[in-house]
């Protein structure tokens, strides 16, 4: 692979007189670029420079300096205009920079040429060391905020350059903008050097011109126009940006004539929104990458495009799943990050879930991570849910969140020019076409954008999830407040609401006297002692017990429209059965007396709870069983793992005295998902409203056994604080 100045000055003796950029300070042939590179990068080695960073908005300058420091072999490290000013500190620290250019004199700055000026830093020992042959170490604030270090050669950027230049072989491409941040990775190498290497003009503006301000911050009517007189070939979009263009060619803003190829990257895009750009008259194209792999790994273009997908992996690398259907990536990726150790891996796990079709063509189903587990054990990814909002309210920004509750709520930010009413239909019509375990039960809507600034968003846009979660209460305060709760239930006329769902719903206040039970909070900060555990194992024993002969007799009292459902309790009983006597063994496991428990008498709650079910049986409708199925096993999914992983770490007990809890935390996930589908082909209004009622009513007496569980009212103190 021939160096990246190699391959520009192939390009320069092919079209020498073409224009290479054009800014408002004018424009620069191929010739006359690669002059001016080469004086500055000689003016970096007379002085001695070793590693730089490179701040400024988008100029011609900010170009010649990056194309300098690769032919000179200076370390460069962008640094992000949107960086706050800790998180640069941390950039200059963590580098060991030696110097910073500039593309503006000031204080204590040498000017260079060509625009550029370079301030000295202080002579510091480097924090950490830089992997041998890095060229770019490209920063990214990540998930926390804190920016880490991605170390790039120069034959790593040069590969993805050659191989974008080679997916997009067939395009006239003579014409591309820059509307990102020059210090973004994706725009460096597939905004400038993939245009440079085709013999294409790069055109510069200073962002704010654009109606572009820090990494989020985008005036849609200004950047409207500036595309309407610049009418590039090609420009590189995040699925905002993406949104804000189609939405505005759709009301005639936009003249989309002249554009060739408009790059979606960043995160997920709908389907239906890249179908109504195209509808629009923009050929907008999703890619996927990363910046540890060159910031692209696979693209759709024309003629070799599939919409859902993020396309087939360029040449240069080799794409593959894992097990866990993690994405790895094989070939061509970064030499580490800085300050870790080097990567002995030849393949990168980018923490990003996804298929494979038969003809090669990626889809992203999310961050791994990020998947969201609602109280009924079912899966879903945010950024999907993300990108449907974003198409179908118009929506700037959202982010999904519900792990561990029974639905989804969502934080969405949107224009001042949406009614509320309108935003209130178009997420309406989404809960209509969404699978009912995806559905939205309550929605909040700001105008104010998440920022960067804030903590609230990376530096290319996405949530950082911990700490909007963190600050969720004040996000929330000014925003305003949609209930969806209309469109999960059975409006007249409107779509059918699954029951499995409908019975949630109807029990989601029910469910609260569980969820909320002060043993939980105890058990979370460290007031939970052997005596609790084994009240609470007795308890259980002396339902759980009951389990199978309630079953049969449900069984023997269905009538036989319901043929179905006593064939599904014949594979309950063959599943549950022998289950208390595991209790037996962990309360043996704990010091306690077997047959004085086996003996003895529930709490009077559970006594309640196991009679209530007896006679509802025999003298109510037998379904009424399934109410207590309902509230185990969904109780067992949400707390029996994490609060018995909690109190085993609290009482040092052994695995042998955690049999119940571990095993129905994993054994009723394929429950529930069994028992949801039973629930569903329960059709009969009867049957339905004595499953209700009779959840509620387990709900309330299997809740008070949990409020009645003693625990200590302080406190306890650890070893190391006795001491």
């Amino acid at each position: 692979m021939a160096a990246l100045p190699d391959m520009l000055a192939a390009q320069v003796g092919r079209t020498p007189e073409r224009t290479a950029l054009k800014s408002p300070a004018g424009e620069m042939t191929f010739r006359d670029l690669y002059a001016a590179a080469a004086g500055l990068a000689a003016r970096l080695e007379a002085r001695g420079v070793a590693s730089v960073g490179l701040t400024g908005d988008n100029t011609s300058a900010w170009v010649l300096a990056d194309l300098a420091c690769l032919m000179a072999g200076v370390v460069c490290v962008p640094v992000p205009g949107f960086f706050s000013r800790s998180q640069t500190d941390h950039l200059i620290a963590r580098a060991g920079l030696d110097g910073l250019l500039w593309a503006e004199p000031g204080p204590g700055r040498d000017e260079l040429g060509q625009g550029v000026w370079l301030e000295s830093l202080p002579v510091t020992a480097a924090a950490v060391r830089v992997p041998a042959g890095t060229a770019k170490i490209t920063f990214t604030s990540g998930s926390t905020g804190t920016p880490k270090g991605v170390c790039l050669s120069a034959d790593q950027m040069a590969a993805t350059a050659e191989a974008l230049r080679e997916r997009l072989g067939g395009l006239e491409l003579r014409h591309h903008l820059c509307i990102l941040p020059l210090a973004t990775l994706l725009e460096n190498i597939a905004g400038v050097y993939l245009p440079l290497l085709m013999g294409a003009t790069v055109e510069l503006a200073p962002l704010g011109t654009l109606g572009m301000t820090g990494s989020s911050g985008v005036d849609g009517a200004r950047l409207m126009a500036g595309l309407n007189r610049i009418r590039p070939h090609s420009v590189i979009l995040v699925p905002e940006l993406a949104s804000l263009l189609v939405d505005a060619a759709e009301r005639g803003h936009l003249e989309p004539g002249r554009f060739r190829f408009l790059a979606v990257g960043g995160g997920r895009v709908s389907p239906d929104l890249l179908a109504r750009g195209r509808r629009a008259g923009l050929p907008l194209f999703e890619g996927y990458g990363l910046s540890e792999c060159g910031s692209v790994v696979a693209l759709n273009v024309p003629g070799q495009d599939r919409p859902g997908t993020v396309g087939q992996p360029l040449a240069h690398v080799r794409v593959a799943l894992d097990d866990d259907r993690q994405i790895r990536v094989h070939g061509n990726t970064h030499l580490g990050y800085l300050g870790d150790p080097l990567r002995a891996d030849e393949s990168l796990g980018t923490g990003d879930l996804g298929r494979l079709d038969s003809d090669g063509f990626l889809r992203v189903d999310g961050r791994s991570k990020n998947l969201l587990i609602t109280s009924f054990g079912r899966n879903v990814s945010p950024e999907w849910l993300e990108s449907e909002l974003v198409q179908a309210v118009g929506a700037r920004q959202a982010v999904v969140f519900g792990d561990g509750e029974p639905h989804l709520r969502a934080l969405i930010t949107v224009t001042q020019d949406q009614s509320p009413a309108r935003i209130a239909d178009a997420l309406s019509a989404l809960n209509d076409r969404l699978p009912d375990y995806a559905r939205l039960a309550t929605v909040y809507v700001r105008e104010q954008l998440l920022c960067q600034a804030e903590g609230h968003i990376t530096a290319n846009g996405r949530p950082v999830r911990s700490r909007i979660q963190t600050d969720l209460t004040a996000l929330l305060a000014d925003a305003t407040h949609i209930d969806m709760t209309f469109s999960l239930m059975n409006p007249p006329g409107g779509f059918h609401m699954a029951f499995f769902d409908r019975l949630q719903q109807e029990t989601e206040d029910a469910r609260k006297h569980v969820t909320e039970a002060p043993v939980i909070r105890a058990i979370q900060e460290d007031r939970f002692d052997l005596e609790s555990y084994i009240w609470f194992l007795t308890q259980a024993y002396h339902h759980v017990k009951h389990t199978v002969p309630l079953m049969m007799a449900c069984g023997g009292r269905l009538p036989e429209r319901l043929e179905f459902v006593r064939k599904a309790l014949v594979e309950y009983i063959e599943e549950e059965y022998g289950h208390h006597e595991w209790i037996l063994d962990d309360l043996e496991a704990c010091g306690a007396d077997r047959e004085s428990i086996r003996q003895g008498k529930p709490d009077t709650s559970i006594e309640l709870m196991v009679a209530y079910l007896y006679d509802q049986i025999d003298r109510g409708n037998p379904a009424a069983f399934f109410g207590m199925v309902q509230v185990l096993e969904g109780t067992s999914i949400e707390l029996a793992t994490p609060l018995g992983e909690q109190i085993q770490k609290q009482l040092g007990l052994p695995d042998e005295a955690f049999s119940y809890l571990y095993s129905h935390g994993a054994l009723d996930q394929e429950h529930f998902e069994f028992f949801r589908k039973l629930m569903n082909e329960i059709t009969d209004a009867d049957d339905q409203q004595a499953i209700i009622e009779s959840a509620r009513m387990v709900y309330r007496l299997y809740g008070d056994m949990l409020h009645s569980i003693p625990v200590q009212t302080g406190r306890k103190e650890s070893q190391h604080e006795a001491a």
